[in-house]
């Protein structure tokens, strides 16, 4: 069984970035042979939970004052309607209420993290939208609905970033601020014991949860709790990378399952 897993996009320049950690994210991608993806991207929200079937998507540039060539990349991944028709049925047995979306292409949160996994665009892509104002519990009740197609070779990845604070960004700090770190210590141990009660109140409990996790970015940490869900019935969390760029902006990768 494939398992699920949270990677964290970092800033649009990752994409034409060469350095650890897209590096390490290529070789991901030759560790991981999905027939096909499914990915929540904390750049797609919406109050209903949307579940695209796109036959061929268009390239979202959701970003500005970046350089001229990230502009310029294209990512051509296509749909699976087939897939797409699975999830709806999935969704709809658990009694969650969804949208198909036609129309919409892939924002950076999707395509920068495919292009380094599958920089050929050849494997089959159901891009998912997250929703802050759902509990924990009830993102990660949706990542759970979605488990059995782990067993039908389906990688279900979450794009975000556990910590995610732009305005505490230190464009051109090469030292890891302390908070950061402290906040990712805590997370780990949950993770690691698998435990929920402590992640589903980490507003309440984190530390410096104030700054890795502001009120109006959560959409960053949240696609966490979808993937976790993925694999709630083997309930296993592996770091598989963590680093960090501008002082405080994490690029964790956790596999889960």
């Amino acid at each position: 069984m494939i398992p699920s897993v949270f990677i964290a996009h970092g800033a649009p320049l990752l994409a034409i970035e060469d350095n650890g950690y897209t590096r390490f994210l290529t070789d991901l991608g030759k560790l991981y042979h999905p027939r096909a993806v499914i990915l929540f991207s904390a750049h797609w929200i919406s109050g209903t939970q949307k579940v695209s079937n796109v036959e061929h998507y268009e390239t979202i540039h959701d970003f500005g004052g970046f350089p001229e060539e990230l502009y310029q990349i294209q990512y051509p991944a296509s749909g699976d309607a087939v897939l797409a028709k699975e999830v709806e049925l999935l969704l709809t047995a658990e009694g969650i209420s969804y949208e198909v979306d036609s129309k919409r292409g892939l924002d950076h949160g999707a395509w920068v993290v495919l292009r380094l996994l599958y920089p050929n665009a050849d494997v089959p892509v159901i891009s998912m939208s997250v929703n802050p104002r759902l509990t924990p519990k009830e993102q990660y009740q949706i990542g759970r609905s979605l488990r059995s197609l782990r067993e039908k070779e389906v990688l279900i990845i979450a794009s975000g970033g556990t910590v995610h604070n732009l305005g505490a960004l230190q464009w051109g700090s090469h030292q890891v601020e302390p908070w950061a770190q402290e906040f990712d210590q805590w997370l780990e141990g949950r993770l690691f014991t698998w435990d929920l009660n402590s992640l589903y109140q980490y507003m309440n409990i984190a530390p410096h949860v104030e700054l890795a996790v502001p009120l109006l970015g959560n959409e960053h940490f949240i696609p966490l709790f979808y993937a976790m869900g993925a694999a709630d019935e083997i309930k296993k969390a592996t770091l598989l990378h963590r680093s960090y760029q501008y002082g405080s902006l994490s690029q964790s990768v956790w596999q889960f399952g």
